[in-house]
């Protein structure tokens, strides 16, 4: 719950930080300042960080749709409000469902979990139809891109090399990659940090220690020692915390068509999670 809780927040914490830093050269120094802790925490932990064993193409890959990701969310709240952003970001475990259906014959979508894909994607519709301002259809769109970008970038992992690996090795893929960012934003016309602020930089330390370091590492730790099927359902409670920080912290409108979808896409995260792999009907 507390690590729910704390990604929850991530979106407020990166709203907060574009006031004072521009979208893409956010992304990237969230990432860029990640590397040092991660590549201590390998150091300490014995984590064998440069072999020869396939996975490089699927890291660049993966590398590449993190940093699409992380540009759409920054991009996204520049546009539309945070906790639309944690709603709409929730939508990746379904087209990561969807893509793995297509891609790995072990796990195919069942009925229930059919049924859950469906219930959560009447989300997105219900958030389009409530619209609150001019920007706020384009933010909405870069935020679900972000959800796709996501899913993407869990059916990437599931179908390739990366299962194989450390789990730290992955998340330096995307780091890594992501830190190009930084130029790319710069070369753009980007201005950078162009506001700096007690409360920009206590946002972006946030992001880096609290959320891509610690955060990461401690859902690896438990994800080693507890079952995925277990942990999952309580993602649910990730953009519910968003729009619960949101509303507190930034004032923001909580209105019935975004809780509706909050519903339809939290229930459908708990179907699609609980619907077992020996499942026997076939969709």
């Amino acid at each position: 719950m507390l690590l729910c809780a704390s990604w929850g927040f991530a979106q407020v914490a990166m709203k907060l930080g574009g006031e004072g830093i521009s979208p893409l050269v956010q992304a990237g120094l969230r990432s860029a300042l990640a590397v040092p802790p991660v590549l201590a925490w390998c150091w300490w932990r014995g984590v064998v960080l440069l072999k020869r064993d396939g996975s490089l193409p699927a890291g660049l890959l993966c590398g590449a749709l993190f940093a699409l990701e992380f540009w759409a969310i920054f991009a996204a709240l520049e546009r539309t409000t945070a906790a639309r952003v944690a709603v709409l970001l929730y939508t990746a475990p379904f087209f990561a469902t969807l893509a793995t259906h297509f891609l790995l014959p072990d796990d195919r979508l069942t009925r229930r979990k059919l049924a859950g894909l469906l219930m959560a994607l009447c989300g997105p519709p219900l958030i389009f139809a409530d619209r609150l301002g001019g920007a706020q259809l384009a933010g909405d769109a870069l935020a679900l891109l972000a959800g796709l970008a996501w899913g993407g970038t869990i059916a990437t992992i599931k179908v390739s090399r990366l299962t194989c690996i450390a789990p730290e090795r992955t998340l330096l893929y995307q780091l890594l990659v992501s830190c190009l960012l930084i130029p790319l934003g710069y070369a753009l016309g980007e201005p950078g940090i162009f506001a700096p602020s007690a409360v920009v930089w206590w946002s972006l330390a946030y992001q880096v220690l609290g959320v891509a370091f610690a955060s990461y590492v401690a859902w690896f730790w438990m994800v080693a020692r507890h079952p995925a099927s277990r942990l999952a359902p309580f993602l649910f409670l990730t953009p519910a915390f968003g729009v619960l920080f949101s509303a507190l912290i930034l004032a923001e409108p909580v209105t019935p068509a975004l809780l509706g979808a909050l519903l339809l896409i939290g229930g459908g995260i708990v179907i699609v999670n609980r619907a077992g792999p020996r499942e026997e009907n076939r969709a």
